[in-house]
This record gives structure tokens, sequence and C-alpha cells, in this order.
């Protein structure tokens, strides 16, 4: 008798065991969520052919889940419009710093040196002398050096030129936008204004206001 139990125990359990199988396998009880268990994915922006969009269709309208143009994503400051050519360079001199009406504070500028030496340091030197270790006086892999960003020249340039470069990249110095958030990239250029003296634009217009009161002294 105890055996026989035994056995009927053993066959009830596998009765109710197999009896949950569906024909291919799966389980064919009842999921609590039916639209997560069996859930179908959808491509972020692809076209997804549910009622709700076939019904937008029919009514002639037509979206395709891409954001809306000029949508700024968040954290970012503005979408950058201009583009990556002799144009788009020429407009970028006229942009402002947003730090060229208040003193850059601490934080900045220390952050600005940060993401400048771990970005830009190998190639335009931690003294911005273009002797980066990759050109290391000429001993190093790189034949050509970099720019001197403490030269006249480079101190002259604007912070929207600056800027552009970051952006799009110059000669063989390839883009940085995927690399350095656009805020960030004011930061670095408030660090290199910091170590060239200031922007061209206050040195013009200290040798201006000298210029000015020389010529009123003179005319005393």
């Amino acid at each position: 008798m105890k055996k026989f139990l035994i056995i009927l125990s053993i066959a009830t359990f596998s009765a109710a065991l197999f009896s949950c199988k569906g024909a291919g396998g799966e389980y064919a009880g009842d999921a609590y969520a039916p639209d997560m268990y069996y859930s179908r994915a959808y491509e972020t922006y692809g076209y997804n052919s549910n009622d709700a969009y076939n019904n937008l269709r029919e009514r002639g309208i037509t979206y395709n889940s891409m954001p809306v143009p000029g949508t700024i994503a968040r954290g970012e400051t503005q979408n950058y419009h201009l583009t990556a050519d002799s144009a788009g360079m020429l407009a970028a001199e006229t942009l402002a710093s947003p730090f060229d009406t208040v003193t850059a504070n601490k934080s900045v500028l220390a952050e600005g040196e940060r993401l400048y030496l771990v970005n830009c340091g190998i190639c335009h030197g931690p003294k911005l002398d273009g002797n980066g270790p990759l050109f290391n006086g000429g001993n190093g892999p790189y034949p050509a050096a970099p720019k001197n960003l403490i030269n006249p020249d480079a101190k002259a340039w604007t912070d929207g030129h600056y800027y552009h470069v970051i952006t799009f990249g110059k000669g063989v110095m390839g883009s940085y936008a995927s690399q350095v958030h656009p805020e960030q990239r004011w930061w670095i250029i408030e660090y290199l204004r910091s170590k060239q003296g200031g922007t061209a634009a206050s040195s013009d217009s200290t040798t201006a206001a000298k210029t000015t009161d020389s010529t009123a002294t003179a005319s005393k």
C-alpha cells in the first residue's frame, strides 16, 4: 500500500508538471503581466506599426519618432548651428564666451585645466607651448610640433575661434565634440586665457585706452 501511494504521488506530480506545458514546450499558464512577459521590443527611433501610429497615418500625420528639430538634450546649453567650413569659422569669430561678463571662478579654471590636460595637453603640452608628449621636442612619435598656444597669433584668436576648432577640429586636429561637453569647451578656453594673460579683445581695449589717454594728455 505504501509503495502504491508513493507511485501515485510521483505520477500525479509528473502529470501536473507536464500539463503546464504546451505543444511547443512553453508554459501555457496565465502570466501575471503578459505585456511585460511577452513584450515586443521596438527600436528607439524606428517606425512602430502599431494601432496608434496607423491612426496617425490615416489622419495624414507623419511621425517617425525622431526628436523635433532644434530639440536640446538635457544638460546641453544650446545647439551649435555653425558649419564645419570657412563660412562657419568666419561666423564663429563673433561668438562670445558666456564668461565674458563675469569673472571665471576658481572651480571653472580648475576644471578647465583638468579638461585641457586630459584632452589637449598630449599635443599642445601642459605649458601650452606645443611641446606635448606626442612631439616631445622632436623626439616623440609625432614629427610636427602642434600649435603653440602662447604665441601672439594664438592669443589673438577669439574665444569663438577656439570654440569652433574644439567642436570641429582644424588641420590634423580632429573634433573633440564627443569628448568635451559644450559648456566644458568654454571652461577650457577660460583656462587658456588665464595662461595667455587674458583675451585679445581685452588687450586691444587696454591699448586703445592708453592711446586715448596719451592723446588727451598731449592735447593739453
